[in-house]
Order: C-alpha cells, then structure tokens, then sequence
C-alpha cells in the first residue's frame, strides 16, 4: 500500500488554520490562581475535560496469556480517559433470565462482564460509556420468538436492570445503534415506534445521563444534507418528542487495500468532514465520535507510518470542532476483532490492521501518535509567579489539573473559560 499522508488526505491551508484555530478556540480557556503575592504557583493539566477513548472488549479476554493481558490494561489507560464498555443484549443475557453483569460471569469472547469493566474504570480513571442499549443487531436468538408487547416488556425490564446497576456509573448510554445498517432481527424492530419507543423508556429509566444515538452508514459520505438517512431519523425522534442529547457518528474505514485509495476520497477529505460535522450541528447537540478504525492492513514501515498520519489528521479535526465531546478508537489492538478468531489476520475486521497495538502487544506508530497528542501537545504545564495581589493568569486546556503552590499541591478542575481557584 505505502500511500504518503499527501496523497491520502485532502486538505488546504484553510482547513489546517481552521483545525488550529478551533483548537485554540473550543478546547482552551483563561484561567486564574489566587494565592499569595510572589508565589510560585505549578499547574499541570492531569486529565482532559474532552473523552478520548478505546473500546475494553478485551479486558481480561486475551486467551491464555497472562502478560497479554496485562499490557492490554496498561495500554488501555496510558492516555485514554474513556472506555467503551458492551451491553449486547446477547451477551449480557444469552438465556432468558440469566444475566451475566457479574464480573465472574462465565467468559464470552469479546463481552467482558459490565461489573469488572466498570470496576476496572474506577480504579483507573476512565470513564465508562455504554454501548449498546438496543441494538438489534446484536439481540439474543430467544428474541425472536415474542411478541411485540413480549418484547417491548423484555427491553424495559433490561432497562430497568442495566438502570439499577449502572446509571449513576456510565455518564453515557448509547440508546440505539446502526438502525439504518442492521437487518430485522425481532417482530418489534420493523414498527414505526421502535426509535421513539427506546428513547422514551431510556429517558425514564436514565433521567440523569447523556442520550445518545449511533450511526455508521455513509455519514461522512453523504451530501451534508438536511434530508440524509440519519439526518432524517434523527430529525424525526425529536419531533416526536424524544430527548436525544449527544449524535453518535462512526468512522469505521472499512475499505479493501486495493482500492482504498480510490474509496477513501471523501472520508479522507478533510473540507467534506468539516461539511457533514457541520450538517449535524445544526441539532445543537453534542457529537460523539464513536467508533474509530484506521487501517494499516500490513506491517510494513510505510503502512504503519500512514495510519498514523492520517489518525493525527482526523484527531486535530475533531478536537478542534466544537461540538465534538468524545473520540472512541475502536479496537486497541490487531488480531482480536470482530467476526473472526484470535490471530486470523485475514479473516472477519482483523484483515484492516486497525488497532493501535501490534498482535505481539507492541506499540504502532498510531499508538505513539495518539499518545504524543493528548499527552505532550494538546497539554498544559507552566510555573508562574503570582503578581502583587497574589494573581497567577493562564491559559490552558480544559480538564483536570494539579496546582502546586510551595509544598502544597491542590486537585483544580478548570472546566470553564474565566474559572477561577482560589487556594
């Protein structure tokens, strides 16, 4: 493959000013310190008010080796803040009645149980999200028998389940995903009320949490347009009445290495991102970036150092969009994909190379460019001396931050533009 950045991505100076300047703009604020004249003062940013996140579905899944494992968890939590946690129906309950959110439920491949993936989170700061709260594609085969009054009454009781246990601990819940993608799979999912239907039970059950909903079909591809697919369902659910509070968009490039430069024109244009990122903002809601796949398909030096390249493009982009709250990788590492087995590297999403880990656990090019990002770019840390009335003024990013004054050190969250600390 070996394509140079240049003959990938489609940009301008315009757009790259545009990427900066949204950076600066969107993801920065001025901050104040009161302390005591002539002080140093040392801030530092910690952790980013913006989600940058990975899918966890192979917490604690990589077979029989246990160093795997362990730097997976490592990787896992060097720089992202977020993790994706599954909620597929199958796998949260592949027979009637017997849930498995325990974190000692028996394994399934990919589907770690919800409790050790959220208690894996707490311990290590990330925040999880909730993937997927009625996903058809993904609904147990026992399903397919009921009714749609049986099945209506089957997802509120896993509402009212997944509410109980986790709803004060996944700030997100991803309500539906891939409607215009899955095929019917339960008498319920072809009615006309199937959207509204989720999202007025996932507004009873999660008063407190951001609503999302998820799409991957053609959305950076459209004609940013007001009557698109998504667009238009969207559009609808809310004219019903729903509350839809965050729009999910996938960015899967799931296009075969012999004709990925031809397929990928618009998805790699950066101009017709910034139009369908515009389209959608006319909601006024948040935008999530949920699913994220680059390939490399090969280990090739050059392949690697394109997928790299083109992830460090993307990421300025949507870091610098303002309505853009959340980025998801999707799979951390290469040879444990969907729809195939473990080391396949031809079969099922394996074949696109799209992790950011190699199969042996070691660190892309991807990687470490994520990584330098969030971590050493897109940062703040300075030493200031506090002015004559004990006024230390800065700029910085949006986030978490520790403030050392003397031998003293404070946690500061910096969350608005103007917030002041006063220690």
């Amino acid at each position: 493959m070996a394509y140079d950045i240049n003959e990938l991505i489609v940009s301008s100076a315009e757009i790259e000013k545009r990427i900066q300047d949204g950076i600066e703009k969107n993801r920065k604020g001025n901050f104040t310190v009161k302390a005591k004249a002539g002080e140093k003062v040392a801030v530092k940013l910690k952790n980013h008010k913006f989600r940058f996140g990975c899918n966890m579905f192979m917490l604690d899944e990589i077979p029989d080796d246990k160093n795997k494992n362990e730097i997976y968890k490592e990787k896992l939590t060097e720089f992202f803040n977020m993790a994706t946690v599954p909620f597929y129906w199958d796998a949260t309950e592949p027979e009637e009645g017997k849930t498995r959110y325990g974190k000692h439920s028996e394994k399934i491949y990919r589907r770690p149980p919800a409790d050790l993936c959220v208690e894996f989170c707490e311990k290590n700061g990330l925040e999880p999200r909730e993937h997927a709260l009625c996903y058809n594609g993904f609904f147990p085969d026992w399903l397919k028998a009921k009714t749609v009054e049986e099945e209506k009454a089957l997802i509120e009781k896993r509402m009212q389940e997944i509410s109980s246990r986790y709803a004060d601990k996944i700030p997100t819940i991803e309500v539906t995903n891939e409607m215009l993608w899955s095929s019917g799979k339960t008498q319920f999912y072809s009615q006309p009320d199937y959207i509204d239907f989720c999202f007025k039970l996932a507004e009873k059950y999660f008063p407190n949490n951001t609503l999302c909903i998820n799409e991957w079909s053609s959305i950076w591809e459209s004609n940013e347009t007001p009557w698109d697919n998504y667009y238009s369902y969207i559009n609808g659910e809310l004219l019903k009445g729903g509350r839809i509070d965050a729009i999910g968009m996938q960015y899967h490039v799931f296009h075969k290495k012999e004709k990925y430069l031809e397929e990928t024109r618009k998805l790699y244009d950066l101009a017709q991102l910034f139009r369908a990122l515009d389209n959608y903002s006319h909601f006024g809601k948040q935008i999530q970036i949920t699913e994220v796949t680059v390939p490399a398909f090969t280990t090739e030096k050059a392949d690697e150092q394109s997928q790299a390249d083109v992830l460090e493009k993307l990421y300025s982009l949507w870091f610098s969009y303002p309505n853009v709250s959340q980025i998801v990788y999707w799979n951390l590492v290469d040879g444990y994909a969907a729809f195939t087995t473990p080391g396949d590297m031809e079969g099922g999403e394996n074949y696109y190379r799209g992790g950011l880990l190699r199969f042996d656990m070691s660190e892309k090019p991807a990687y470490k460019r994520l990584k330098h990002l969030i971590k050493e770019v897109w940062t703040t840390e300075e030493t200031i001396l506090a002015d004559k009335n004990g006024k230390v003024s800065f700029r910085g990013f949006y986030g978490e931050y520790e403030v050392t004054v003397g031998k003293k050190t404070y946690n500061v969250n910096f969350d608005k533009d103007g917030k002041e600390a006063v220690l």
